[in-house]
């Protein structure tokens, strides 16, 4: 197996290491409580690699996408599936069942020497010791150098932004109590409690 770097910054790397927050707020990070979100009574998850970038830019051709990967993790995205299908129905945006507070868990971030090495990785989800989500990374519609392209022709990527991927099949429900660990081959893993909803 590929050997990943423990994502422990030298003074060189720091400058390409990805800030641990997203427009000021805080990553949900492994071994965190997710408190069971408003708004929502089918609240599912989806793990996904996660793609952490160490440079940005716009209309990146596919060839250089790679370049631009600065390490990987594990992820879950989060959905309020009753919203999102709401929102399908109404033909109208989903961001109501994907965008809330802790929607998007992301593991312990591993440099890459090689960018190219997660292109066929097992990818695992179990709830409770119960695997639900089994899948290869093989398995994705469009490669991570496709998706950064793309992303790159909507807009500009900068250089700490986390690409969250897609998902196998298998996807399902949580409530409070479950203890979720998502897996990929080569990554640290990523554990998550769900909590009870905040008062």
């Amino acid at each position: 197996m590929y050997p990943v770097h423990d994502p422990v910054f030298d003074r060189e790397d720091a400058a390409l290491a990805p800030d641990p927050r997203i427009g000021g707020v805080p990553l949900v990070l492994d071994g965190a409580r997710v408190p069971y979100p408003p708004f929502t009574s089918d609240f599912q998850f989806e793990v996904e690699l996660v793609v952490a970038l160490g440079r940005g830019g716009r209309d990146i051709p596919v060839s250089e996408a790679n370049s631009l990967i600065w390490g990987y993790a594990v992820g879950i995205d989060f959905t309020r599936r009753d919203r999102q299908r709401d929102a399908r129905d109404a033909r109208l945006p989903w961001e109501a069942g994907k965008s809330f507070d802790a929607s998007a868990p992301c593991g312990p971030i591993a440099q890459v020497r090689d960018p190219a090495h997660f292109k066929h990785c097992a990818i695992t989800l179990a709830v409770n010791g119960v695997e639900h989500q089994r899948g290869d990374t093989g398995q994705m519609i469009w490669s991570v150098p496709e998706v950064i392209a793309q992303l790159s022709k909507q807009v500009t990527l900068g250089a700490g932004d986390l690409i969250y991927t897609g998902t196998p099949a298998g996807v399902g429900p949580v409530v409070p109590g479950d203890l979720i660990e998502a897996h990929i081959d080569g990554l640290p893993p990523l554990t998550i409690t769900i909590a009870p909803p905040e008062a």
